[in-house]
């Protein structure tokens, strides 16, 4: 269970809605078997699968997430606006967290979010490792490493550099 945090501030656990949440299997082929999803098109990538690509990959982020870090996490909605954060990570830093199915790297309310404050990004895609401005994007076979990273890192030191 994730729940919704109503700040992307630490400590989050501080800020966290115990009213709103969203359920996560644990494990992809579970929520495949749940939605009736054929394996040949999620593995194919055919049309059909194209709805629920979304939800496979943040189930997929979720789960290395779990598998790496065994922290709580937390996922962020601004009631008053459109603003949507897939995933907020609370480690030493706390990072506001995007989740893209394909290589597209438009991240509307991650950057809406970082606009606003001084926290960095991470995002996650299928494009390759890239450092932009307050946001590192990470391929998602890397996902799992990466939160191990961040998980065990002892400083507070930036994402990027």
């Amino acid at each position: 269970m994730v729940h919704r945090v109503k700040k992307i501030e630490k400590p989050a656990k501080f800020y966290e809605d115990l009213d709103c949440f969203k359920l996560f299997v644990l494990d992809l082929g579970l929520l495949g078997a749940m939605v009736d999803a054929p394996a040949d098109a999620v593995l194919i990538g055919d049309g059909i699968f194209s709805e629920y690509k979304g939800s496979f990959t943040e189930q997929y982020i979720a789960q290395q997430f779990y598998a790496s870090s065994g922290q709580p996490l937390y996922y962020y909605i601004n009631e008053r606006s459109t603003v949507e954060v897939n995933f907020v990570f609370d480690f030493r830093n706390i990072y506001p967290v995007e989740v893209k199915a394909e290589t597209n790297l438009r991240s509307k309310s991650l950057s809406l979010v970082l606009k606003d404050s001084r926290l960095e990004g991470i995002r996650f895609s299928m494009a390759p490792y890239k450092e932009q401005e307050r946001m590192v994007n990470v391929p998602l076979p890397f996902a799992e490493e990466y939160v191990r990273m961040l998980s065990n890192r002892m400083s507070g030191d930036s994402l990027l550099g």
